[in-house]
């Protein structure tokens, strides 16, 4: 489990295609200094295990299922991105609750900078957009972010000066592919009420119960 609160800009320092994974090597001083082999950190908000350790840079491989539901498909060496350690017992949650588990991507839209903080808006896959709501929690490329607006098929969240300069939504450009992760709780929540919903129209017996 994270919280979305990035500790780290790494850099990618190694990529190795395996047809239907990938083996990507980073360099990251803080987040190795204490890692070990089958630890968990996030990269751009995608939960990897730590296959090995040199240097201050860690390795992970990145299986089929991520590449599909994720930006890592395109990382390449020389790429900079977003890290966290999993969270451990006992310490401050900053952000929200997140797994680290992909839903699916956006692109960033637009940019409006200001004096002192900058909004940016992304596009939002259908699927997703019932689980965003305004002032609810959004995780972009492993960053815990509150949503500013939400629209049918677009969110906005503020980014302040320290997010900007810490991770690598300071340099994102519009058109630029990002990695999102919903509120899990919001899902669980849709769950366990669908099978409740039958008798107000929304859907059919069998798609109310997964049958």
């Amino acid at each position: 489990m994270f919280t979305g609160i990035v500790e780290e800009r790494g850099e990618v320092i190694a990529v190795v295609d395996l047809a239907d994974a990938a083996r990507v090597t980073i360099a990251g001083p803080l987040v190795t200094s204490d890692a070990k082999q089958g630890d968990s950190i996030a990269v751009n908000g995608v939960c990897l295990t730590v296959v090995d350790l040199a240097d201050g840079s860690f390795t992970a491989d990145v299986m089929r299922e991520t590449l599909q539901r994720s930006s890592l498909d395109k990382v390449a060496t020389g790429d900079h991105v977003n890290l966290e350690r999993a969270a451990a017992v006992g310490q401050r949650f900053g952000g929200h609750i997140v797994q680290g588990h992909v839903d699916g991507t956006g692109e960033l839209i637009s940019r409006e900078p200001s004096e002192h903080w900058e909004l940016v808006k992304v596009s939002l896959p259908g699927g997703l957009a019932r689980y965003v709501v305004e002032k609810g929690s959004i995780t972009v490329d492993g960053v815990s972010l509150t949503v500013v607006a939400v629209g049918a098929d677009w969110f906005s969240v503020s980014l302040i000066p320290e997010t900007l300069r810490a991770t690598t939504l300071g340099v994102r450009k519009p058109g630029d592919k990002v990695n999102l992760e919903v509120d899990v709780i919001a899902k669980y929540v849709e769950r366990l009420a669908i099978p409740h919903l039958g008798s107000t129209g929304r859907g059919t017996e069998e798609e109310n119960t997964g049958e």
